[in-house]
């Protein structure tokens, strides 16, 4: 049975080896076919594979100076899921990125199955949908349509 030290303890070790460029060790946080959904445009998609997830990461590290903390976490063992907010600090470019993930657990085996990371960042006018790329939001059983009836903006007169 998970636990809430587990889970935190796990997500915490995983960006350790996040910050240590250490592909091994944050392979072994994840199931191996472990999902890492993104916002669309972000690192060219969803990347699958705990290796693929890893490699990725260590490859950040070396590019672009990257280092991430962790900056709140809750845990919810019952449903094996976790959220968490993080700073990710990218040196080669003086920039800052903030966002949340939303960690879906393995219930058997302990270690992290998807990740949701969610950006903060501003509104792209350019899309009529912003969303994680790749994620199945119909298929989790997410709201599809408006749950209250409005007219389109060109219907409203004012």
């Amino acid at each position: 049975m998970l636990t809430a030290e587990h889970m935190e303890s796990l997500i915490r070790r995983y960006f350790d080896g996040c910050n240590d460029a250490d592909v091994e060790g944050m392979t072994a946080c994840f199931t191996p076919d472990a999902v890492h959904y993104f916002p669309p445009g972000m690192y060219g998609g969803a990347w699958r594979g705990a290796r693929t997830i890893a490699e990725n990461w260590a490859h950040r590290v070396a590019t672009l100076g990257s280092a991430w903390t962790v900056d709140r976490v809750l845990t919810d063992p019952a449903s094996a899921q976790a959220v968490i907010e993080w700073s990710h600090f990218r040196t080669a470019q003086d920039t800052v990125l903030r966002g949340d993930e939303w960690y879906v657990f393995d219930a058997g085996s302990g270690l992290i199955a998807e990740i949701r990371a969610y950006y903060a960042s501003p509104l792209d006018p350019g899309r009529r949908e912003l969303a994680l790329e790749g994620f199945d939001y119909a298929g989790r059983g997410y709201p599809m349509t408006c749950p209250v009836p409005r007219p389109h903006p060109s219907q409203v007169t004012g």
